[in-house]
């Protein structure tokens, strides 16, 4: 944009326009210069003229005091106070005062005193503008980010600080004689009022025979010396236990509830109290993780319980706590249940007790292991007939599968006729056995008894496979080969008669522990095998372990291998077997 020299000069009084002044800055930086831009609203008159002045009404701004930037701008360098109007057929009204500052090359300081950027609460703290400018005289601009209007003097003292005292502060200074000299914003100083102390500890827990470091921190400040306090309870009074410590860490073994303050001054000035630290005590006391049954294999579907015992911690009232992930059981309970338990609830687990503010070492690990795979059997029963078709299926994250078969006559031998992961059998006498399915990776599935009746005009009793859960609801019947039997049958239960009527159904809505044993029927004389029938309400899966030995199939002299097994025996249920 060109720059030309005309005359400023306009005389006369303003009548129905109205000027409006505009600046693109109110400071002239050192060596510089800001643009004035006067327009008049309503601009219904075209060709306006403007007219600039300086200080006072009909003083114009002189000739080599500005630069003509175009009609309706001028360049000045000088601080003061400028104002314009415009002027066509007639005149506007003056516009209001812009005030113009000139930059003076100095720049003031803000000090603290004392020197600390972070107070606490009900302190006092000055803060000061500093400017080094000879016997000048100023006055003094304050400015912070918190709206808090500053005097207009070299010092701001802040009295019984809070924390709406915090911000940014800085300032500047204008020259008495000239007021439209004025240094630059100083640097900004920021300032913290905190309200209380902050308390942290190395560790919560005490090892035993050991201890654990607590440290009292007012981040940002000197001067503090600090008291420390601790509480038998959360109900107790706060005990000090040391005073007016200059070491801001300090060493303690005992358990319980600890704070700490910081204190300053003369009159001492005290932080508020910090929040508390619970630091707990650990007791030498063992502490054993009992699974319940402790068997080696868990399988799924089954009741399993896993107990924290404590040694010597006899009459004391202990909470507990359960270093498992996975558990979803209250943490204060010394044991849980796991009603049905699945291959994620298989893992590692220790537990540890606490007392007020006293804690036993974590236990031993106890691993639980639970097998994913399963076996299934249709039809889903546990007797049939000679000749019937039976399929035994193998299911679990696996690909390959072998069912495995425990006769009664001792031996061990494996389905001969597999297709995937399902073997099918055309039952036989010699096909009454105990199945499990085994996977390449030596995964085993619960057990599972099949009996054949080789009685072709005798009954057998329809019940079910695998066990059933407490509460469930199951129905037992007898069958003969040709046809459900829907009246006059027998039922009996551990060998004592439970139901005589013409019902051919024996209904159980509510299965419970006492429903579990061995069941048979009886039909125009005759009897059915006896089955047991399981109820899933604790552990209920006994295990034995058969070693048996042989080079090869049919000959097991020297190889070793191990399965688990339910086995079925009417004078002793669960056996233990060396073949």
């Amino acid at each position: 944009m060109g720059q030309h020299r005309t005359s400023l000069n306009c005389l006369d009084s303003a009548i129905y326009f109205y000027a409006k002044l505009r600046a693109d800055n109110t400071a002239v930086p050192v060596g510089g210069s800001v643009t004035l831009t006067c327009s008049v609203n309503p601009s219904s008159f075209s060709r306006w003229k403007y007219c600039w002045y300086k200080e006072k009404y009909g003083v114009p701004v002189r000739l080599q005091d500005a630069i003509v930037l175009s009609n309706d701008q001028i360049s000045v360098s000088e601080g003061g106070l400028y104002r314009c109007r415009g002027k066509s057929r007639r005149y506007s009204e003056y516009s209001q005062f812009v005030r113009i500052d000139t930059i003076v090359p100095i720049r003031p300081v803000v000090t603290l005193y004392p020197n600390w950027s972070e107070i606490y609460g009900g302190e006092t703290i000055t803060v000061r503008c500093e400017i080094h400018g000879g016997d000048t005289e100023w006055d003094y601009e304050w400015e912070t980010n918190r709206r808090i209007k500053a005097p207009n003097q070299n010092e701001y003292r802040i009295r019984a600080a809070s924390s709406s005292n915090s911000g940014n502060y800085r300032c500047k200074c204008r020259m008495k004689s000239s007021q439209h000299e004025t240094t630059e914003w100083s640097d900004s100083v920021t300032l913290t009022v905190s309200s209380e102390a902050t308390l942290t500890a190395q560790s919560s827990i005490i090892p035993a025979g050991g201890s654990v470091t607590l440290s009292c921190s007012v981040e940002g400040s000197a001067g503090w010396k600090f008291d420390w306090f601790r509480r038998d309870s959360v109900s107790s009074k706060a005990q000090l236990m040391r005073g007016n410590e200059a070491n801001r860490v300090i060493s303690v073994s005992q358990g319980g509830l600890y704070h700490c303050r910081g204190g300053r001054g003369d009159p001492v000035y005290y932080t508020e109290d910090s929040s508390d630290v619970t630091v707990t005590e650990t007791f030498p006391i063992r502490t054993t993780v009992i699974l319940q049954h402790n068997w080696p294999q868990i399988y799924s579907g089954e009741t399993v319980t896993v107990r924290c015992e404590i040694q010597g911690g006899e009459g004391a009232q202990w909470t507990y706590e359960w270093r498992e992930g996975k558990l979803n059981t209250p943490p204060t309970s010394n044991e849980y249940r796991i009603i049905t338990v699945t291959e994620s609830d298989g893992g590692e687990y220790s537990c540890r007790g606490r007392t007020g503010y006293f804690l036993t070492q974590w236990s031993k690990i106890i691993t639980l292991t639970v097998s994913s795979a399963s076996l299934t059997v249709s039809p889903d029963r546990v007797q049939h007939f000679t000749s019937d078709s039976v399929s035994l299926t193998c299911e679990g994250n696996f690909t390959e599968w072998r069912v495995r078969k425990f006769s009664e006559d001792g031996r061990l031998s494996d389905c001969r006729r597999m297709t995937g992961s399902t073997c099918d059998i055309n039952t036989s006498k010699s096909d009454t056995a105990v199945y499990w399915c085994e996977s390449g990776s030596g995964e085993f599935s619960s057990a599972v008894n099949i009996t054949v009746q080789n009685d072709g005009n005798g009954p057998i009793l329809v019940s079910p496979v695998h066990p059933v859960t407490e509460g469930a609801s199951v129905s037992l019947s007898c069958s003969l080969r040709t046809q459900k039997i829907l009246s006059n049958v027998f039922f009996y239960h551990n060998d004592k008669l439970i139901q005589n009527d013409p019902r051919g159904e024996l209904k159980i809505s509510a299965v419970s522990k006492s429903d579990e044993g061995f069941y048979k029927c009886q039909y125009s004389g005759r009897e059915s095998a006896q089955s047991w029938m399981s109820v899933k309400a604790v552990f209920n899966m006994k295990v034995i372990k058969i070693i048996i030995s042989g080079p090869a199939e049919g000959d097991y002299t020297n190889v070793t291998s191990v399965i688990q097994l339910k086995v079925i025996n009417k004078k002793s249920e669960y056996t233990k077997c060396e073949i």
